[in-house]
């Protein structure tokens, strides 16, 4: 089973490409749990929470797998996790790092579209900081991955042109 990981900075229309790819290829489509998690926390996050999403988003993505056949799409994995924590705290918790799993294949959206803004979003400003963080991080993973550009229609055909590729 390969599985591929939609990723990138705020507002670059990681879940709406995520669900539209999964329903292209019939396959499971694992959340993005930090969502899930900030909006049910009635505080800011902190350091704290780290760990908690991390195994928030693993118990998310063993479940679709085991549905699974032969492709996984995953709205972000810990990768994303471990940038936010390092840009927000100033580290990544060891255990976090180390239950990294690289996919088969990263699709990194580029900012190239309009920010959507939205009561979780705060790095607007920061799009381009951000942009280069997920770069370096998706580089350093050492899987393969694929820069997404372009408008809606663009992203989903270079998304299924891509997966293509790699199944």
């Amino acid at each position: 089973m390969k599985r591929v990981v939609v990723t990138g900075s705020e507002s670059t229309g990681k879940t709406t490409l995520a669900a539209r790819l999964a329903a292209h290829f019939g396959a499971p489509c694992t959340p993005e749990f930090a969502r899930e998690y900030a909006a049910r926390t009635p505080r800011p996050l902190g350091p704290a929470d780290v760990e908690p999403i991390a195994r928030g988003q693993r118990a998310l993505e063993d479940a679709a797998a085991f549905r699974a056949e032969r492709l996984l799409v995953q709205d972000t994995d810990l990768l994303s996790t471990c940038v936010y924590a390092e840009h927000y705290y100033g580290a990544c918790p060891p255990a976090v790092r180390r239950a990294l799993r690289p996919p088969g294949l990263y699709l990194l959206l580029a900012i190239d579209v309009p920010w959507v803004p939205d009561p979780h979003r705060d790095r607007g400003h920061l799009r381009e900081h951000m942009h280069a963080l997920f770069r370096a991080a998706v580089r350093a993973s050492g899987a393969p991955f694929v820069e997404i550009t372009g408008d809606w229609d663009a992203r989903f055909q270079q998304a299924v042109v891509s997966i293509g590729r790699v199944q």
